[in-house]
């Protein structure tokens, strides 16, 4: 895992807001989605998960390859504040990723940041 932490391996997830209204959510590696966080920060009462293929025919990206780095639609990333300085993130295909500070990352996805992940 070139001597990274479980805390530095970021996983893309998507979420469904609605019928075509997505996002991204950056989640360190040992934590989870606290639904009824991201709901609250949202400030919505409902979110789901797509299936693997709804999630790939909506990002491009096969289930765990996705990232939203050349994604087909530009939507909006959500980071959680607990990223480490410096994280994995996949590339987009089996076995790539990119290793970035996540100052960095936040800045190049403009993504937000929030509390919404809790220890696995």
């Amino acid at each position: 895992m070139r001597g990274l932490h479980p805390n530095q391996v970021v996983k893309t997830i998507v979420v469904r807001r609605g019928a075509n209204d997505y996002l991204f959510v950056l989640v360190p590696g040992d934590r989870v989605i606290s639904w009824p966080k991201l709901r609250k920060h949202l400030g919505v009462n409902r979110l789901s998960m797509p299936n693997p293929g709804e999630a790939k025919e909506a990002t491009g990206y096969a289930r765990g390859t996705i990232t939203p780095f050349g994604a087909r639609v530009g939507w909006p990333v959500l980071a959680d504040e607990s990223l480490a300085d410096t994280v994995s993130l996949g590339g987009g295909a089996h076995g790539v990723s990119l290793t970035a500070k996540s100052s960095d990352l936040v800045a190049v996805l403009s993504a937000s940041i929030a509390d919404v992940t809790e220890p696995r």
